[in-house]
């Protein structure tokens, strides 16, 4: 029983250490996650036009606003009506910190849906928020939320 319980400390000690965002220069033409092309990527704006409740397939540009600093398992792109939320699907990969500011293509899955409040909480501190910052957040948030497969760096 003791080996089993020091085997499954160990094992979340290794995951704990591997899971940080990779530490490489983000430069166009790089790829994470599923490789993905700029062949009919619609601007953010176009692409938000048609996502609603029910899931689709969207493959959009724009500009990284913010990355998660604690994994680099998000990232926020610019749009008119304020971030867009950009998962990597299933923690299948990560992106590094030199994402922000980039402009980028990414192909996924996109839909409108609620935040939780304590999910906002998580998103904040990955981000680094102050203390402050993460107290006034008090109520659920609906957004555009994407499950990317791949992120092209343009």
């Amino acid at each position: 029983m003791k080996k089993i319980s020091l085997f499954i400390v160990a094992s979340f000690l290794v995951l704990i250490s591997v899971a940080q965002p990779p530490k490489v220069e983000a430069v166009s033409g790089m790829n994470f996650g599923k490789p993905v092309t700029a062949s009919k990527a619609k601007s953010v704006k176009k692409a938000m036009k048609k996502l609603g409740a029910e899931e689709k397939q969207i493959k959009i540009k724009g500009t990284v606003t913010e990355v998660c600093k604690a994994e680099g398992c998000w990232i926020r792109v610019a749009s008119d009506n304020g971030p867009i939320l950009v998962r990597m699907k299933d923690h299948l990969f990560l992106v590094p910190l030199s994402l922000k500011g980039k402009e980028v293509v990414i192909s996924g899955t996109g839909k409108i849906q609620e935040t939780s409040v304590d999910m906002l909480k998580h998103y904040a501190e990955d981000a680094g928020k102050s203390a402050e910052e993460i107290a006034k957040i008090t109520e659920p948030k609906r957004e555009v939320i994407i499950q990317a497969e791949g992120v092209l760096v343009q």
